[in-house]
């Protein structure tokens, strides 16, 4: 009953239970910051879209900036403009914000020779 024999796999005869010995490591996994697979493909198909919808996306951010002529489509130039920042979220990543600081963590400083400030 309890034999290592009910302790195999029924697939290849492979033994069950941790793939990876106690203080192992599987391997060196992804490198920090890069996107899996779901999300690198859900970033293709979304610029895939927009790339194939080029013209209409112009006309739909044109519609709700300007209005479609009828009650409920009012014009709302801020919306249009929040929708192509939303949009433009998928072509271009947002970048981090960087501080630049100086030894110590003071000010930064520049040296400028007069050589250079000439050319």
């Amino acid at each position: 009953m309890g034999s290592d024999s009910d302790k195999q796999s029924p697939q290849k005869g492979r033994p069950r239970g941790k793939p990876f010995q106690k203080g192992g490591s599987p391997g060196p996994g992804r490198i920090a910051g890069t996107p899996n697979k779901v999300t690198r493909e859900f970033r293709e198909t979304v610029r895939q879209l927009l790339d194939d919808n080029r013209a209409n996306v112009g006309r739909w951010l044109t519609l709700v900036a300007e209005g479609d002529g009828t009650d409920r489509g009012r014009p709302d130039p801020g919306k249009a403009l929040d929708l192509m920042a939303k949009l433009a979220e998928f072509a271009a990543p947002k970048l981090g914000r960087v501080e630049h600081v100086g030894e110590g963590g003071g000010p930064v400083r520049f040296t400028i020779d007069s050589k250079d400030a000439a050319a």
